[in-house]
């Protein structure tokens, strides 16, 4: 079966696949920007004079503000090595520009995934944070990684062929994802005051949802302006 008769999913699976081995031989995910988050975590402590009670409660807000900022990155770190040769291939094979962005979108969440549990037991040990409430942190880990890595793969598309993309990346999916870092803190928040965490929830999936939906309607008319 070829790559044009494939079904879309497959060849976004097989697009995915593409880009995790390509970040397996690499490791700039993990292995470069995982550790400066690290380092991101532990110079807060020292900056409010490790004051424990504020840490306990600033912890979790700064976990997911460091999450926010550098798995931008990690989103975008795949379309430095993306060729304007290796796209023209993918469109002669049939790969349509939905695709490319379902594929790209696949790998930066399983990639910001294990960005996100790498820096968990730092922030744990720094910050240790009151751990009421942390099942409800299970869906929030999938739901931010799912809606950065849609955000991040349709700014690569709006991006792609200009030499800034890398600083022009960020400042476009944090304001966007600024819902996402709102509703993951309140979450956890909620439940350890004894409320219900669903409004924060809903706020989340909603992000993602629209996030998909904006990506999936732009894309196209993305593709015809490259």
């Amino acid at each position: 079966m070829t790559a044009a008769a494939a079904p879309p999913l497959t060849q976004a699976f097989a697009l995915a696949r593409k880009d995790l081995q390509l970040e397996l031989r690499a490791g700039e995910a993990l292995l470069v920007i995982a550790p400066f988050g690290a380092v991101a975590l532990l110079l807060a402590p020292l900056a409010v004079e490790v004051d424990t009670p504020l840490l306990r409660a600033l912890g979790p807000a700064l976990y997911w503000l460091v999450v926010l900022l550098f798995g931008v990155l990690v989103t975008l770190r795949a379309s430095a090595v993306d060729t304007p040769a290796q796209l023209a291939v993918l469109r002669l094979a049939g790969v349509g520009p939905r695709v490319r962005l379902a594929g790209r979108a696949m790998a930066n969440g399983v990639l910001l995934l294990g960005f996100q549990l790498l820096l968990a037991p730092v922030a744990v040990v720094l910050y240790d944070p009151d751990p009421a409430g942390w099942p409800w942190l299970l869906p929030v880990f999938v739901l931010v990684a799912a809606g950065l890595a849609v955000l991040g793969a349709l700014v690569d598309a709006l991006a792609v062929g200009l030499a800034g993309r890398t600083t022009l990346g960020p400042l476009l999916v944090a304001p966007v994802a600024v819902p996402l870092l709102i509703g993951a803190t309140s979450v956890q928040r909620a439940a350890q005051h004894g409320q219900a965490p669903w409004p924060w929830l809903v706020l989340v999936v909603t992000v993602v949802l629209v996030a998909a939906l904006l990506a999936a309607s732009c894309v196209r008319y993305l593709e015809d302006l490259t």
